[in-house]
């Protein structure tokens, strides 16, 4: 943006004004293509890399840095509507679907043989399960569940 064009012409020609004005055109030219592109910042998938966990903070989503690029802008894409479904069954496993790439299995148990109420198990099959870490999966769990309850995790081998 060139400033000189919003003076008056008796100082267009100025060069003390157009040195003067240069340096506010210099610091603030940058500014000003990030606001004419701000739009982009709020788009999980174009968003630059580093703005990923600002935004994941907006809707409370802690995203680990193991995980690929594409895993965490999926995740910050689908952020509202796991937040709606905070606290759920559904939730929960829309959330490890994402993370693990398979469809977890959770079982609740109602009667106490099974270890009663308010307990749940989940079940994760994948070819390998070395490629999970299951302390992220446990510190997703404990971020998801009702705090109320408790659960059993069991990641085994298999095709699912």
């Amino acid at each position: 943006m060139n400033y000189l064009h919003y003076l008056p012409s008796i100082y267009r020609d100025d060069e003390f004004v157009r040195r003067f004005l240069s340096i506010f055109e210099d610091v603030l030219e940058p500014i000003e293509g990030i606001l004419e592109n701000i739009h982009f910042y709020f788009d999980p998938g174009m968003t630059p890399e580093g703005f990923l966990p600002w935004l994941a903070a907006w809707v409370d989503l802690s995203l680990n840095e193991n995980w690929s690029i594409e895993k965490r802008r999926q995740l910050i894409r689908a952020g509202v509507e796991l937040y709606r479904w905070r606290g759920t069954r559904h939730g929960l496993k829309e959330y490890l679907r994402i993370y693990t790439g398979v469809d977890p299995e959770i079982v609740e148990h109602f009667d106490e043989a099974d270890g009663g109420p308010h307990r749940f198990t989940v079940i994760v099959t994948v070819p390998d399960p070395t490629s999970l870490d299951e302390r992220t999966m446990r510190r997703v769990i404990n971020a998801e569940k009702p705090a109320h309850t408790s659960y059993d995790l069991r990641i085994s081998s298999g095709s699912h």
